[in-house]
C-alpha cells in the first residue's frame, strides 16, 4: 500500500505533472533567483522557476526564442579576471576584502584554501558545511573558492555556487562576488551592480541557513564585497555592497514561492508545459498564468521576448515601464491612456488623468502655436489654463504626474 501523500510530497508530483513526463528539472540558481525576487508580481516565472521548468527550451518552443546568456568572450573574460584575484592562495582577495571589510583585523598572511571537492552537489554542500566549520573554530582568514551551498526553495533544494567565502578571524563569514565589468573612477554601472547585489544577496541567504546549524551560530555579514576590474586595467579593485535590501526582497520572495500550489492549482486541467507538446498547447499553458512583464525582463528572463509580444498585443502600459505604469494609477492600457489624454474617458478629478489631458494641450500648443477652444473645453480645461498663463491642474504646475513632466505622457502616449 503506497504510503500517504504529504504536503510536501504532493506538491513536488504536481511540479513534475507540470513539467511533463520525463523531464527532469532546472536546477535553480542564485541568477534565477535574483530575477525572480526583481520581479516579485509575476506568477509566470514564480511558478515555472518553482516547477524546475526549462525556460530557455520553452522559449523556442513558444517561437520566441530569447538571446539570454552570456558571450563567449564575456566568459573567457571573466574567468581569466577571477583566475587573476584568486591567485597564489587569494592573497589579492584576502587583502581586499581585509582593507574594505575589516580593517580592525590582523592583517592576512597566507590564509588557508581548504580543498571543497567531493561526490556530487549534496557532497559539496556537506564538505563545505564542514570547511566552514573548521575554519570558524580555527579563527584564522580562510578563503573557500567556489563553495556549494543549499538553499530551500519551495521545499527542495536549490544548489548555489558563490565565487567565493571569506572566513574572518573573529568567525564572521562574508561573500564575495566577482565581476568583469569595470570600476571607473571607483564606481560601476549601477544596473549592473544592483544585479550583483541581489545574486550576493541570495548567497547571504544561503550562508545563513548554513550559520542557523553551528552553534554558536557564526555571523554572516550583510556587506558583500565586489570585485571588478579597476577602471580599463586588469588590475583588480573591489567595493563594500550592503545587501540588506536585497537580501529582505529576496527572502520574501522566496517565501512567496511556498505558495506556488496555489499558482498551480488555478490551471486548467492537465495543464503541461513540456516543450515537446505542440506550440498550440503550450501557449494555452502559459497564457494560463499570469505575468508581469517589464523592460528590465528582457535581461533576466528567457520567456521575455514571448511575454513582450503579448504584453503589447494587449497595448499594456508596463511595456513601458514600471515608473511609467506607476504614474499612471488605474490606467493599465494604451488605449485608456490616450481615452484620458483626449478627453474621451477617465475621471477629471484623477490627477493621472488632468496631467494627461494637460499635457495633450500643452502638447498640440507646441505643435500649432495655438490652442483650440474646442479641444481645451473637450478636455475639460479652462482656456486660460490651456494657454498656461494661469489656473493650477490638481495643484501641480505645469501638471506632471508624480513629479514627471507633461511632455514625458504625451511623448509616451502618442
Amino acid at each position: 500500500m503506497p504510503l500517504p501523500r504529504t504536503r510536501g510530497t504532493a506538491l513536488r508530483q504536481q511540479l513534475a505533472e507540470l513539467r511533463g513526463p520525463d523531464v527532469a528539472p532546472k536546477a535553480l540558481d542564485a541568477r534565477a533567483l535574483a530575477a525572480l525576487a526583481a520581479n516579485p508580481g509575476c506568477d509566470r516565472r514564480a511558478l515555472l522557476d518553482g516547477a524546475g521548468v526549462d525556460k530557455a527550451k520553452l522559449a523556442s518552443a513558444l517561437g520566441a526564442p530569447s538571446a539570454f546568456g552570456m558571450s563567449q568572450f564575456a566568459f573567457m573574460r571573466g574567468n581569466a579576471f577571477e583566475a587573476r584575484v584568486k591567485a597564489d592562495g587569494g592573497a589579492e582577495l584576502l587583502r581586499l576584502v581585509h582593507e574594505k571589510l575589516d580593517p580592525g583585523a590582523e592583517p592576512p598572511g597566507s590564509g588557508a584554501v581548504p580543498d571543497l571537492s567531493a561526490v556530487g552537489p549534496e557532497g559539496r554542500a556537506k564538505r563545505t558545511e564542514l570547511a566552514l566549520r573548521e575554519a570558524t573554530e580555527a579563527g584564522s582568514w580562510t578563503l573557500l573558492d567556489h563553495p556549494m551551498l543549499a538553499l530551500d526553495v519551495a521545499g527542495s533544494a536549490a544548489f548555489l555556487e558563490p565565487d567565493a567565502v571569506v572566513v574572518h578571524p573573529d568567525g564572521d563569514w562574508t561573500v564575495v562576488e566577482i565581476k568583469s565589468f569595470p570600476m571607473l573612477d571607483g564606481s560601476a554601472d549601477p544596473a549592473k551592480v544592483g544585479a550583483a547585489a541581489r545574486q550576493s544577496a541570495v548567497y547571504v541567504l544561503a550562508l545563513e541557513e548554513v550559520a542557523a546549524r553551528l552553534d554558536p551560530a557564526p555571523a554572516v555579514r550583510h556587506r558583500v564585497l565586489l570585485v571588478c576590474p579597476k577602471d580599463f586595467s586588469n588590475l583588480p579593485t573591489a567595493s563594500a555592497v550592503d545587501v540588506r535590501k536585497q537580501r529582505a526582497v529576496t527572502r520574501r520572495q522566496l517565501d512567496r514561492l511556498t505558495r506556488v500550489e496555489d499558482i498551480a492549482a488555478a490551471l486548467p486541467e492537465g495543464s503541461c508545459f513540456s516543450p515537446g507538446l505542440p506550440a498550440e498547447e503550450l501557449i494555452t499553458a502559459v497564457e494560463a498564468v499570469p505575468a508581469t512583464y517589464a523592460p528590465e525582463c528582457l535581461s533576466a528572463c528567457e520567456l521575455a521576448f514571448h511575454c513582450r509580444a503579448r504584453s503589447r498585443a494587449e497595448g499594456a502600459v508596463t511595456s513601458l515601464g514600471r515608473s511609467l505604469r506607476a504614474e499612471l494609477g488605474g490606467l493599465t492600457t494604451v488605449t485608456d491612456v490616450l481615452a484620458a489624454a483626449h478627453g474621451e474617458a477617465g475621471d477629471p478629478g484623477d490627477p493621472a488623468v488632468a496631467a494627461l489631458r494637460r499635457a495633450a494641450l500643452l502638447r498640440a500648443e507646441a505643435l500649432s502655436g495655438t490652442v483650440p477652444e474646442a479641444r481645451a473645453g473637450k478636455a475639460g480645461v479652462p482656456q486660460s489654463q490651456a494657454s498656461g498663463t494661469a489656473g493650477p491642474v490638481g495643484g501641480d504646475v505645469p501638471g506632471p504626474v508624480g513629479g514627471v513632466p507633461g511632455g514625458r505622457e504625451a511623448t509616451a502616449c502618442r
